[in-house]
């Protein structure tokens, strides 16, 4: 019954700290044009609109998946989240044109490393929105998920804070 008080209470609570894997203006999921992310059916987090030309690690983790396509890295990272990083919407139509893959599944990264580089104008010269959601896929873990929503983040910036239930 004490624990049960405590946890209420959040005082065993555990705070992380997922550093911006780019540099751009960071939105709300609900503004993302795509409803798969605007409802948080993948994971809560936050989007954002590049202002960068790469996704870096935003943690030290491991590569859980990676599209050979280049629009998308999941990456399990040492803090225990299980982040999705999705470079524009739609843009696995692209079948790979603009983007460079840095990363491999089962690669084992540190904080910082590049792991994807696109061309941003080139991809949105194509007609494709550029914004990038950031999603915390294993979400249901935590009791909250807060995002630095309406700040302009450089690479590594704090990005999202989660606190665990």
């Amino acid at each position: 019954m004490f624990d049960r008080f405590l946890k209420s209470l959040n005082v065993n609570s555990r705070t992380s700290m997922l550093p911006s894997p780019l540099a751009g203006r960071v939105i709300p999921l609900s503004e993302v044009a795509d409803q798969m992310f605007a409802k948080g059916l993948l994971g809560q987090g936050v989007a954002i609109k590049p202002s960068g030309n790469r996704v870096v690690a935003p943690s030290d983790g491991k590569i859980e998946a990676i599209f050979p396509t280049g629009h998308a890295v999941a990456i399990h990272t040492a803090e225990g989240l299980d982040v999705l990083i999705h470079v524009g919407l739609e843009t696995v139509k692209l079948d790979g044109r603009h983007f460079k893959v840095n990363a491999a599944v089962g690669d084992v990264v540190s904080q910082g490393d590049v792991l994807i580089e696109f061309d941003g104008p080139a991809i949105a010269a194509e007609g494709y929105d550029l914004t990038v959601p950031i999603l915390i896929c294993n979400s249901a873990e935590y009791a909250s998920i807060k995002g630095c929503e309406g700040a302009d983040v450089a690479e590594l910036d704090q990005l999202i804070v989660t606190r665990s239930r």
